[in-house]
Protein backbone atom coordinates (compact mmCIF):
# COMPACT_ATOMS: atom_id res chain seq x y z
CA UNK A 1 0.00 0.00 0.00
CA UNK A 2 2.67 1.97 1.13
CA UNK A 3 4.38 1.85 -2.69
CA UNK A 4 1.04 2.58 -4.60
CA UNK A 5 0.81 5.90 -2.22
CA UNK A 6 4.07 6.42 -3.83
CA UNK A 7 3.25 5.94 -7.01
CA UNK A 8 -0.23 8.27 -6.98
CA UNK A 9 2.09 11.19 -5.49
CA UNK A 10 4.33 10.40 -8.35
CA UNK A 11 1.41 10.58 -11.16
CA UNK A 12 0.70 13.87 -9.39
CA UNK A 13 3.93 15.46 -10.20
CA UNK A 14 4.38 13.99 -13.44
CA UNK A 15 1.38 15.36 -14.62
CA UNK A 16 2.91 18.33 -14.66
CA UNK A 17 5.17 17.22 -17.85
CA UNK A 18 1.93 17.02 -19.52
CA UNK A 19 0.37 20.11 -19.10
CA UNK A 20 3.66 22.10 -19.50
CA UNK A 21 4.59 20.31 -22.50
CA UNK A 22 1.23 20.84 -23.77
CA UNK A 23 1.51 24.75 -22.71
CA UNK A 24 4.85 25.10 -24.07
CA UNK A 25 3.99 24.03 -27.76
CA UNK A 26 0.73 26.49 -27.64
CA UNK A 27 3.60 29.31 -26.99
CA UNK A 28 5.52 28.71 -29.74
CA UNK A 29 8.31 26.68 -28.01
CA UNK A 30 9.86 23.19 -29.66
CA UNK A 31 9.73 20.00 -28.55
CA UNK A 32 13.77 19.50 -29.05
CA UNK A 33 14.30 22.09 -25.89
CA UNK A 34 11.47 20.79 -23.44
CA UNK A 35 13.07 17.70 -23.66
CA UNK A 36 16.53 18.55 -23.29
CA UNK A 37 16.07 21.20 -20.76
CA UNK A 38 14.61 18.94 -18.37
CA UNK A 39 17.36 17.26 -18.12
CA UNK A 40 19.84 19.65 -17.91
CA UNK A 41 18.04 21.97 -15.13
CA UNK A 42 17.29 17.77 -13.55
CA UNK A 43 21.65 17.55 -13.58
CA UNK A 44 22.42 19.98 -10.40
CA UNK A 45 19.67 19.18 -8.57
CA UNK A 46 20.29 15.58 -8.79
CA UNK A 47 24.21 15.64 -7.67
CA UNK A 48 23.18 18.54 -4.65
CA UNK A 49 21.48 15.47 -3.40
CA UNK A 50 24.02 12.58 -4.28
CA UNK A 51 26.54 14.44 -2.87
CA UNK A 52 24.95 15.17 0.08
CA UNK A 53 23.40 11.81 0.89
CA UNK A 54 25.75 9.33 -0.26
CA UNK A 55 29.00 11.07 -1.94
CA UNK A 56 29.93 9.96 -5.84
CA UNK A 57 32.13 6.56 -5.44
CA UNK A 58 29.78 3.64 -5.31
CA UNK A 59 27.68 5.70 -8.27
CA UNK A 60 31.23 6.02 -9.91
CA UNK A 61 32.53 2.10 -9.69
CA UNK A 62 28.30 1.35 -10.52
CA UNK A 63 28.75 3.41 -13.91
CA UNK A 64 32.61 2.45 -15.04
CA UNK A 65 31.78 -1.67 -14.71
CA UNK A 66 29.16 -1.46 -16.84
CA UNK A 67 29.69 1.50 -19.29
CA UNK A 68 27.87 0.02 -22.09
CA UNK A 69 25.08 -1.22 -20.09
CA UNK A 70 24.76 2.35 -18.57
CA UNK A 71 24.57 4.30 -21.70
CA UNK A 72 22.18 1.21 -23.36
CA UNK A 73 19.19 1.23 -20.98
CA UNK A 74 19.73 5.28 -19.61
CA UNK A 75 19.16 5.94 -23.81
CA UNK A 76 15.97 3.68 -23.37
CA UNK A 77 14.52 4.79 -20.20
CA UNK A 78 15.35 8.36 -20.84
CA UNK A 79 15.55 9.37 -23.77
CA UNK A 80 13.18 7.13 -26.00
CA UNK A 81 10.57 7.91 -23.12
CA UNK A 82 10.98 11.48 -23.07
CA UNK A 83 11.80 12.52 -26.24
CA UNK A 84 8.49 10.75 -28.10
CA UNK A 85 6.78 12.61 -25.10
CA UNK A 86 7.68 15.97 -25.94
CA UNK A 87 7.45 15.44 -29.83
CA UNK A 88 3.64 14.06 -29.32
CA UNK A 89 2.85 17.12 -27.41
CA UNK A 90 3.58 19.32 -30.30
CA UNK A 91 0.52 17.62 -32.58
CA UNK A 92 -1.62 16.16 -29.50
CA UNK A 93 -3.80 17.85 -26.48
CA UNK A 94 -2.67 17.16 -23.27
CA UNK A 95 -5.26 14.75 -22.46
CA UNK A 96 -4.52 12.66 -25.43
CA UNK A 97 -0.75 11.96 -24.90
CA UNK A 98 -1.12 11.33 -21.17
CA UNK A 99 -4.53 9.39 -21.76
CA UNK A 100 -2.25 7.36 -24.34
CA UNK A 101 0.97 7.15 -21.88
CA UNK A 102 -1.55 4.76 -19.64
CA UNK A 103 -0.51 2.21 -21.93
CA UNK A 104 2.78 1.86 -19.74
CA UNK A 105 0.75 -0.18 -17.40
CA UNK A 106 -0.03 -2.93 -19.61
CA UNK A 107 3.73 -2.73 -21.17
CA UNK A 108 5.25 -3.52 -18.04
CA UNK A 109 3.17 -6.27 -17.39
CA UNK A 110 3.60 -7.33 -21.14
CA UNK A 111 7.30 -7.32 -20.19
CA UNK A 112 7.92 -9.47 -17.02
CA UNK A 113 9.28 -12.48 -19.00
CA UNK A 114 12.31 -10.30 -20.10
CA UNK A 115 13.69 -10.43 -17.12
CA UNK A 116 14.90 -13.49 -14.89
CA UNK A 117 15.28 -14.00 -11.07
CA UNK A 118 17.97 -16.34 -9.59
CA UNK A 119 16.58 -18.63 -6.66
CA UNK A 120 18.99 -21.48 -5.30
CA UNK A 121 21.70 -20.87 -7.90
CA UNK A 122 18.47 -21.98 -10.62
CA UNK A 123 17.83 -19.27 -12.83
CA UNK A 124 13.84 -18.66 -13.04
CA UNK A 125 12.17 -16.41 -15.89
CA UNK A 126 9.53 -13.67 -14.68
CA UNK A 127 5.78 -15.13 -15.49
CA UNK A 128 3.21 -12.52 -16.61
CA UNK A 129 0.92 -11.97 -13.71
CA UNK A 130 -2.21 -12.56 -15.50
CA UNK A 131 -4.35 -10.84 -12.87
CA UNK A 132 -2.52 -7.55 -12.58
CA UNK A 133 -2.75 -7.56 -16.66
CA UNK A 134 -6.52 -8.27 -16.27
CA UNK A 135 -6.66 -5.54 -13.63
CA UNK A 136 -4.59 -2.49 -15.74
CA UNK A 137 -6.85 -3.44 -18.64
CA UNK A 138 -9.55 -2.54 -16.51
CA UNK A 139 -8.06 0.38 -16.21
CA UNK A 140 -7.45 0.78 -19.63
CA UNK A 141 -11.14 0.89 -20.34
CA UNK A 142 -11.32 3.95 -18.54
CA UNK A 143 -8.56 5.37 -20.27
CA UNK A 144 -10.49 4.91 -23.53
CA UNK A 145 -13.79 6.12 -22.16
CA UNK A 146 -12.26 8.98 -21.67
CA UNK A 147 -10.32 9.12 -25.13
CA UNK A 148 -14.07 8.58 -27.14
CA UNK A 149 -15.16 12.44 -26.60
CA UNK A 150 -12.25 14.00 -27.17
CA UNK A 151 -11.44 12.35 -30.51
CA UNK A 152 -13.80 13.95 -32.05
CA UNK A 153 -11.50 17.43 -32.00
CA UNK A 154 -8.76 15.78 -33.32
CA UNK A 155 -8.07 15.24 -36.83
CA UNK A 156 -6.27 11.76 -38.24
CA UNK A 157 -2.94 12.15 -38.78
CA UNK A 158 -2.52 14.51 -35.42
CA UNK A 159 -4.09 10.91 -33.58
CA UNK A 160 -1.22 8.99 -35.11
CA UNK A 161 1.43 11.61 -34.05
CA UNK A 162 -0.21 12.14 -30.78
CA UNK A 163 0.03 8.83 -30.02
CA UNK A 164 2.60 6.54 -31.73
CA UNK A 165 5.60 8.27 -30.37
CA UNK A 166 3.85 7.89 -27.14
CA UNK A 167 3.44 4.47 -27.11
CA UNK A 168 7.09 4.38 -27.64
CA UNK A 169 7.50 6.00 -24.79
CA UNK A 170 5.14 3.68 -22.78
CA UNK A 171 6.87 0.79 -23.38
CA UNK A 172 10.80 2.07 -23.25
CA UNK A 173 10.47 3.87 -19.71
CA UNK A 174 9.71 0.58 -17.62
CA UNK A 175 11.62 -1.39 -19.94
CA UNK A 176 14.69 1.04 -18.90
CA UNK A 177 13.85 1.47 -15.17
CA UNK A 178 12.97 -2.47 -14.58
CA UNK A 179 16.51 -3.24 -16.53
CA UNK A 180 18.43 -0.68 -14.64
CA UNK A 181 17.20 -1.99 -11.40
CA UNK A 182 18.45 -5.66 -12.64
CA UNK A 183 21.81 -3.98 -13.38
CA UNK A 184 22.17 -2.19 -9.71
CA UNK A 185 20.42 -4.40 -7.55
CA UNK A 186 20.35 -2.73 -4.08
CA UNK A 187 24.46 -2.01 -4.82
CA UNK A 188 23.11 2.33 -4.88
CA UNK A 189 19.89 3.91 -3.81
CA UNK A 190 17.56 5.60 -6.17
CA UNK A 191 18.58 9.04 -6.14
CA UNK A 192 22.12 7.61 -7.51
CA UNK A 193 20.32 5.51 -10.01
CA UNK A 194 18.64 8.36 -11.39
CA UNK A 195 21.59 10.59 -11.28
CA UNK A 196 23.38 7.98 -12.96
CA UNK A 197 20.85 7.52 -16.02
CA UNK A 198 20.72 11.49 -16.27
CA UNK A 199 24.50 11.69 -16.90
CA UNK A 200 24.18 8.56 -19.23
CA UNK A 201 21.56 9.92 -21.36
CA UNK A 202 23.22 13.63 -21.41
CA UNK A 203 25.02 12.95 -25.11
CA UNK A 204 21.56 12.51 -26.43
CA UNK A 205 19.94 15.83 -24.99
CA UNK A 206 23.30 17.78 -26.05
CA UNK A 207 22.68 16.55 -29.84
CA UNK A 208 18.71 17.75 -29.46
CA UNK A 209 20.20 20.85 -27.75
CA UNK A 210 22.09 21.83 -30.93
CA UNK A 211 19.36 20.42 -33.48
CA UNK A 212 17.45 22.84 -31.85
CA UNK A 213 19.90 25.83 -31.80
CA UNK A 214 20.35 25.29 -35.68
CA UNK A 215 16.85 25.02 -36.55
CA UNK A 216 14.38 26.97 -33.96
CA UNK A 217 17.43 29.21 -32.20
CA UNK A 218 17.54 30.02 -28.67
CA UNK A 219 13.98 29.03 -26.43
CA UNK A 220 12.32 31.40 -24.86
CA UNK A 221 11.96 32.92 -21.07
CA UNK A 222 9.14 31.37 -20.83
CA UNK A 223 10.32 27.69 -21.85
CA UNK A 224 13.13 27.94 -20.20
CA UNK A 225 10.92 28.44 -16.81
CA UNK A 226 8.38 26.04 -17.63
CA UNK A 227 11.21 23.31 -18.24
CA UNK A 228 12.65 24.02 -15.11
CA UNK A 229 9.71 23.34 -13.39
CA UNK A 230 8.77 20.30 -15.06
CA UNK A 231 12.79 19.02 -14.00
CA UNK A 232 11.91 19.53 -10.70
CA UNK A 233 8.72 18.64 -10.46
CA UNK A 234 8.54 15.85 -12.67
CA UNK A 235 12.19 15.12 -13.29
CA UNK A 236 13.24 14.94 -9.63
CA UNK A 237 10.43 15.06 -7.53
CA UNK A 238 8.30 12.47 -9.78
CA UNK A 239 11.35 10.30 -11.18
CA UNK A 240 12.69 9.78 -7.56
CA UNK A 241 9.18 8.75 -5.96
CA UNK A 242 8.26 6.84 -8.93
CA UNK A 243 11.65 4.61 -8.61
CA UNK A 244 11.71 4.32 -5.12
CA UNK A 245 8.32 2.57 -5.11
CA UNK A 246 9.63 -0.23 -7.83
CA UNK A 247 12.76 -0.47 -6.11
CA UNK A 248 10.98 -1.90 -3.15
CA UNK A 249 8.79 -4.32 -5.04
CA UNK A 250 10.95 -4.84 -8.24
CA UNK A 251 11.79 -8.96 -7.14
CA UNK A 252 7.43 -9.48 -7.54
CA UNK A 253 5.93 -8.76 -10.98
CA UNK A 254 2.37 -8.32 -9.01
CA UNK A 255 3.18 -5.80 -6.59
CA UNK A 256 5.70 -4.01 -9.71
CA UNK A 257 2.48 -3.82 -12.04
CA UNK A 258 0.06 -2.53 -9.28
CA UNK A 259 2.70 0.01 -8.79
CA UNK A 260 3.25 1.31 -12.68
CA UNK A 261 -0.22 1.13 -12.89
CA UNK A 262 -0.67 4.24 -10.17
CA UNK A 263 0.30 6.10 -13.29
CA UNK A 264 -3.23 5.90 -15.02
CA UNK A 265 -3.68 8.51 -12.13
CA UNK A 266 -1.54 11.05 -14.19
CA UNK A 267 -4.93 11.00 -16.82
CA UNK A 268 -7.05 12.40 -13.90
CA UNK A 269 -4.26 15.40 -12.80
CA UNK A 270 -4.14 16.37 -16.11
CA UNK A 271 -7.68 16.85 -17.05
CA UNK A 272 -7.48 18.51 -14.02
CA UNK A 273 -4.67 20.51 -14.54
CA UNK A 274 -5.97 21.61 -17.93
CA UNK A 275 -8.96 22.41 -16.57
CA UNK A 276 -7.54 25.34 -14.54
CA UNK A 277 -4.23 26.34 -16.15
CA UNK A 278 -5.60 26.01 -20.39
CA UNK A 279 -8.84 26.29 -20.00
CA UNK A 280 -9.99 22.83 -20.70
CA UNK A 281 -13.98 22.70 -20.27
CA UNK A 282 -14.76 19.74 -17.71
CA UNK A 283 -15.09 16.23 -19.58
CA UNK A 284 -18.44 14.86 -20.86
CA UNK A 285 -20.58 12.05 -18.93
CA UNK A 286 -18.96 9.67 -21.03
CA UNK A 287 -15.50 10.34 -19.79
CA UNK A 288 -16.24 11.21 -16.24
CA UNK A 289 -17.21 7.44 -16.51
CA UNK A 290 -14.22 6.66 -17.91
CA UNK A 291 -12.47 8.36 -14.60
CA UNK A 292 -14.65 6.42 -12.35
CA UNK A 293 -13.48 2.87 -14.17
CA UNK A 294 -9.68 4.17 -13.40
CA UNK A 295 -10.13 5.00 -10.07
CA UNK A 296 -12.09 1.48 -9.54
CA UNK A 297 -9.14 -0.30 -11.61
CA UNK A 298 -6.41 1.60 -8.91
CA UNK A 299 -8.51 0.29 -5.80
CA UNK A 300 -8.53 -3.74 -7.55
CA UNK A 301 -4.94 -3.06 -7.91
CA UNK A 302 -4.54 -2.05 -3.83
CA UNK A 303 -6.42 -4.79 -3.09
CA UNK A 304 -4.93 -7.01 -5.06
CA UNK A 305 -1.75 -6.20 -3.46
CA UNK A 306 -2.90 -6.30 -0.02
CA UNK A 307 -3.71 -9.60 -0.30
CA UNK A 308 -0.51 -10.79 -2.28
CA UNK A 309 1.13 -8.82 0.91
CA UNK A 310 -0.46 -10.76 3.45
CA UNK A 311 -0.33 -14.21 1.58
CA UNK A 312 3.94 -13.47 1.50
CA UNK A 313 3.78 -12.63 5.23
CA UNK A 314 1.69 -15.59 5.93
CA UNK A 315 4.54 -17.73 3.84
CA UNK A 316 7.08 -16.07 5.78
CA UNK A 317 5.98 -16.85 8.92
CA UNK A 318 5.52 -20.59 8.36
CA UNK A 319 9.07 -20.81 7.10
CA UNK A 320 9.98 -19.32 10.50
CA UNK A 321 7.96 -22.26 12.63
CA UNK A 322 9.47 -24.90 10.81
Amino acid sequence: MKEITLGIFAALFFAVTFILNRSMELSGGSWLWSSSLRFFFMLPFLIAIVSYRTGFENLRREMRENTSKWLLWSFVGFVLFYAPLTFAAAYGPGWLVSGTWQFTIVAGVILAPLFVTVVDNKIIRQKIPLTSLFISCIILVGIMLIQIPQGKEVTFNHLLLGMIPVVIAAFSYPLGNRKMMELCGSRIDTFERVLGMTIASLPAWFILAVIAICTVGLPSMNQVIQSLIVAVSSGVIATTLFFIATDRVRNHQGKLAAVEATQSMEVVFVIIGEMIILGVPLPDPIALFGLAVIIVGMLLHSYHTAIIGKKSDLSEKAKLLQ
